[in-house]
Parts: C-alpha cells; structure tokens; sequence
C-alpha cells in the first residue's frame, strides 16, 4: 500500500504519466524522491515544492521530446547525450531519463551510456539500493519496483549496493564520496563489503573530474553530522585522493588541545558548526573553514614565537594551504577567499587577553570584515574541551567581546571601517599623487581610527599633517604594509 503522503506528488505526476501511458511508454518516479518519501519526516519539514522529481522511462530521449513538447512551458537538452531530458511546467521541474547503464572505462573521466529496456536493469546500475527502488506512475495502481530490498535496507539504516561494491563504484568512482555522504545524511551503517571496496579502490577516485567532487564533497558538508562521513573517508583512504592534508592532521598532536590529535579536534569543530537561523550567516563556508581551520599545524611543527614567527604562524600557513586545496578542487574564487581567510584570522580572538578594549574590538571587526558572522560562530565552535570552567570562560569571553562591538555598533560605524580622511583628501592635503605615500598616510589614519575612535575632520586633518611634517623629508621610503580600505 502506497502511503498517503505519496498523494500529493501522485497528483502532480499524472498528467506526465497519462502522457506516457497513452504513447506505449512506461514512467517511474525513482531514486532519491522514492527514498525520501518512504523515510517520511518526523519533523514536518518534507514538502514537495523542495524536492527533486526525477523519473525514469523506456521512453528514449527523442520520443520523450514529443511526448512532453507541447506541455512543457520550458524544454531543455543539455543531458540528451546521457539520456536525460529536462523540462518545466508551472513552477516544477522534471527530470526524465531513459532506462540506462551507465559505466566509466578505466581510465576515462566520462561515463558511457547504454540504454536498457527493463527497469529491473535500470535499478540495478544505480548507486545504492536505498536509492534503487522506483514507483511506476503508468500502472493502473501505482506500484513499488525493489528489486533489491532498498526499502528493508532504508528501515534497518544499512547501506549497500544492488549489485557487488566493487562493480558499483567501478561503474562510478564518484559513489565511494556519495557513501560518505549518505553515511552522515542518513546515518546508515556501511556493509562491510562496501568499506572492503572502498580501501581497495580509493584511488579510482583519481579519475572523477574535481568539479564532481568538489560538488559531493560540499553535500557531505553541511549535512547534520559530517563527522561519521569524514570519518569513514579517513579509514578508508579515501580522503587521501583529494584532501591529503587530513591525514598529516591525524597524526599530529594538538598542543592546545592535547587530549586529541589535531584531526580529531578539527572533525569535533566541523560538528560544533551548525546553521543559524541568520542571512548573514553562510553555513557551508562556515563548516569548510572549520575543516581547514588547522591544517596548517603539521606544516608549522616546531616553529616557536620570536624571531619573526607568532604563535598563529600556522593560520597564515593554512591559509595559503586553504587556498592551493580550494583552487584544485575548483572552488569558485569567492569561496576560496572565504574561507582562506577565515582560516587566516581563525585564532585572532585568542591574541587578547586582557579584556575587550575599544581599541581591540575596532581591529576584531576590521580584520573580520564582510566574515565577521562567520568568524564569531567558528571561534565559539573552536572550544572543544572537556573541561566545563574552561568552556564556560570562552563563552563569557565571546559573549563580552559580541557585546562590546553591539556597543561600538552603535556609537560608530564599525561595519565600514575606514580612515575618516579618503585617499582624494589625502593627496589634496599633502600635494602628492597616487601612490605610496597616500597608501602610508591612509594606514597612519586607520591605525588612529582603530586606536582612538572617532576624531572629527578638523583633529583628523591636524594629526595627518603632524605625520606629514615628521616624514616629509624620508617620503621616498613611505609604503603601506597592509592593505587599506581607502574609502
């Protein structure tokens, strides 16, 4: 018996399906929309307007144009080559693909498509048996086709594949990623002979194009406990084949939080991370900055403060790493200067100890940036000791620094902090062009800005020309040694 919660994408689904039937054709809802629908959702949040509805059919893609061209209000053919049609009607939109078995040869990074009959061998080419079930629409009662016990297997929460690990995942590598996902978005338990595959072939992984793992592996990200998917990729070595840093992590001891490896703590971090109810908070790059947050430590083992080199030496580092590993993975450029630079200013928090100075909470918020929201949530995940006065003073610490900018927030501009004189005004004052020079006087500006707050025009033009008559005479040598927001 099909449960009633069925009714509602049963009734979307019947003019498409009428459509097939009449053609000679038949139509199944399949895949993740079948599972999803099955599991139900205790917390209400399962609506149909935010899921996918995929289909499968013996149709093959040419008659699947005809026989939903004149209903569509939008027809796309981007995915013919690989079977698949897309289309719009209203505000839905349908993905229909042919019956197939798809396989990657050896050593090719694009899978070759062969069409089948039977939804039996359809099913049978899919990635796990959880997602190997399908609903015929075009039958005269709607039917469940499990060919392989996926709905036991979703009740049991035990993960397998319709056919051998090894054939599964050698027909599509990128499945070995997928298992880590639904590992942590289903909280299924791996069949052994999954885990056994996965050590075995984890270097197949090397064949998937990045674009498609860096796409699962921010799936596997933000969902609810990331930890048992990371987790599975680290023993299995699979990690290894696009994100070795974590495995130098898990062999360095954390000297803060010397309880734990570094790895350890930094998976308990990723776990701390969870959404705000907040648009101006970005969970998914909040969760990757707490993965990357330390692994520059191995990097900076046996550096000590002095000599040019700070105690958050290892954030600098990491960041540079962020950025070599987000770039190969073909992060988008946004996201990669996201994140580096969280992981740049990650332990910034921790350089005052001796309360929140105005002073301190202007360079907090100037060096956060447009990442100020993101940067509060991942410090306050960073504390994962298990001693209770510990934890409690960090989140006094945080709660008093948050209160102190709320203050400034509203005396000062703290959101666009920048010197109260812009760089026209600079050159226009001192006769000079646009260079360097301006570059310095605006970092002279800024710091009395961060320092003393607000002076006014008249006390800001005055100290500026103070500066001006004390390094006029070694103007040549003037330079910025960071960068200035110039207003």
């Amino acid at each position: 018996m099909i449960p009633p919660r069925f009714a509602p994408i049963l009734e979307e689904m019947a003019p498409l399906a009428l459509r097939f039937r009449e053609a000679g054709h038949r139509l199944y809802l399949v895949g993740g929309t079948v599972r999803d629908l099955l599991m139900g959702d205790s917390e209400g949040t399962l609506h149909p307007s935010e899921m996918d509805f995929d289909a499968t059919t013996t149709a093959r893609p040419e008659e699947i144009k005809k026989i939903v061209g004149d209903i569509a209000d939008a027809l796309w053919t981007q995915g013919e080559r690989f079977g698949t049609i897309g289309l719009k009607i209203g505000e839905r939109t349908y993905e229909i693909t042919t019956h197939r078995a798809e396989a990657y040869s050896p050593d090719s990074r694009k899978p070759e498509v062969v069409y089948a009959d039977e939804i039996e061998v359809d099913l049978s080419r899919r990635d796990f048996t959880i997602n190997a079930m399908a609903l015929e629409l075009t039958s005269d009662t709607p039917t469940l086709v499990d060919p392989f016990g996926g709905a036991a297997d979703l009740m049991t929460r035990n993960l397998r594949t319709p056919l051998s690990a090894e054939e599964s995942f050698n027909d599509d590598p990128l499945r070995m990623l997928r298992a880590a996902r639904f590992i942590s978005q289903l909280e299924v338990t791996p069949d052994p002979s999954i885990t056994a595959a996965v050590t075995a072939m984890a270097d197949r992984l090397t064949i998937v194009s990045a674009e498609r793992v860096r796409v699962e592996f921010d799936k596997l990200m933000v969902t609810k406990k990331p930890t048992f998917g990371l987790w599975f990729m680290v023993d299995t070595g699979l990690v290894d084949h696009f994100l070795p840093e974590l495995r130098l992590m898990r062999l360095e001891q954390d000297p803060i939080h010397r309880h734990k490896d570094v790895l350890t703590h930094t998976l308990a971090v990723v776990e701390n991370v969870q959404r705000e109810a907040r648009d101006d908070f970005d969970f998914r790059i909040t969760r990757l900055a707490a993965l990357y947050h330390d692994i520059g430590k191995p990097r900076t083992r046996g550096f000590k403060e002095g000599k040019g080199v700070t105690f958050h030496h290892h954030e600098v580092v990491g960041a540079r790493m962020t950025r070599e590993r987000m770039k190969a993975m073909k992060y988008p450029n946004d996201d990669i200067a996201a994140v580096s630079e969280l992981v740049a200013i990650s332990g910034r928090f921790h350089t005052y100890q001796m309360g929140w100075t105005d002073s301190a909470v202007r360079r907090y918020v100037r060096d956060a940036g447009d990442y100020l929201p993101e940067l509060n949530v991942l410090t306050r995940c960073d504390c994962t000791t298990r001693n209770e006065k510990k934890a409690r003073i960090l989140s006094r610490r945080m709660d008093e620094m948050e209160e102190r900018i709320s203050e400034l927030m509203a005396s000062e501009e703290l959101a666009s902090l920048r010197p109260e004189i812009d760089g026209q005004k600079v050159m226009d004052l001192l006769g000079v062009p646009a260079g360097p020079i301006v570059g310095a006087a605006l970092e002279f500006l800024m710091d009395i800005r961060l320092e003393e707050g607000l002076l006014g025009d008249e006390m800001a033009t005055a100290r500026l020309m103070q500066w001006w008559k004390e390094n006029e005479a070694n103007a040549s040598k003037l330079r910025p040694t960071r960068r200035i927001n110039r207003g």
